[in-house]
């Protein structure tokens, strides 16, 4: 399969009555990603990116959690997610309908530059997960709905431009950027070892091995870390992978081979369960054009 339309994507695998999902990316933003959806039933499991997540609701209410603290979302709130923050997402009531994005770190950080007048030494770093802001939550629709229809490029920038870099002045520690964790040696090498070889079928047993840590201790030790346990923590490594490999044009079933699904039904669960969407929608709105 070369190319699908979006309602052929969703025939492979549909979403619940009610709900819909379209994907695509803006390769002239650093490939920023953006989605529109609808869901009435449609659960995340918990998960990160390696990028930001920006955005609003437009209608109903999403709760999700996130620094340990369960939120409510609604219109006029926007939602901001640092890279590598664990959270998850569900509806609230009858469901709800939202317009995300996924800046890149490099995007934000240049964005950033421009707000200091100089280049920026640090990661900029969302204080709060939610804010209440009416003004900004309308103007990240409309760029939302510009980048959607396709307008003009200049149009486009000021408004792009414009939205994150409110975000950032208004939510935004710029510099210096806070002290990371300190993990400790063991669960930094878990990690390590987890990003060197998600492809592999890993046990308990390697990670003990791996990390100096007995077994019973690894599993909530890297928890208390990372907030995820170290399978949750390899799927979301993987799921990442295959985004990569999707967004090349790869075939969803080779794409779950190479990254360690046991089959394509198992790579399109754990992907729709973190993305929001099916490979087959990624990969057919997610190419970058060359």
């Amino acid at each position: 399969m070369d190319n699908v339309t979006q309602a052929e994507a969703f025939a492979q695998a549909p979403l619940t009555h009610g709900e819909r999902a379209q994907f695509w990316r803006e390769a002239r933003f650093d490939g920023l990603e953006c989605l529109s959806a609808t869901f009435r039933e449609h659960t995340y499991a918990p998960h990160t990116h390696e990028t930001y997540v920006f955005g609003t609701i437009e209608a109903g209410c999403e709760c999700y959690r996130i620094r340990g603290e369960m939120r409510y979302a609604s219109p006029g709130d926007i939602c901001m997610v640092n890279p590598d923050e664990v959270h998850d997402g569900e509806p609230h009531g009858p469901g709800y309908a939202y317009r995300m994005s996924y800046p890149s770190v490099p995007l934000i950080r240049k964005i950033a530059s421009d707000l200091l007048g100089r280049p920026a030494t640090s990661v900029p770093f969302f204080r709060v997960p939610m804010a209440p802001d009416p003004e900004l939550a309308a103007r990240f629709s409309r760029l939302h709905r510009l980048l959607e229809a396709g307008g003009g490029k200049l149009e486009e920038d000021e408004a792009m431009h414009g939205v994150f870099a409110a975000a950032l002045a208004r939510y935004a520690d710029l510099e210096p950027a806070p002290a990371p964790l300190k993990h400790r040696r063991g669960i930094a090498e878990i990690r390590d070892y987890l990003h060197a070889n998600f492809a592999q079928d890993i046990d308990l047993a390697t990670l003990s091995r791996v990390s100096g840590l007995t077994r019973s201790h690894l599993v909530r030790a890297f928890k208390r870390e990372t907030g995820l346990t170290p399978h949750a923590y390899l799927t979301d490594i993987r799921v990442r992978a295959a985004r990569r490999l999707l967004s090349t044009g790869a075939l969803p079933a080779d794409v779950a081979a190479d990254c360690g699904f046991y089959d394509q039904s198992h790579l399109n669960r754990h992907f729709k369960a973190r993305s929001g969407v099916t490979p087959g929608t990624f990969r057919a709105r997610g190419k970058i054009a060359a």
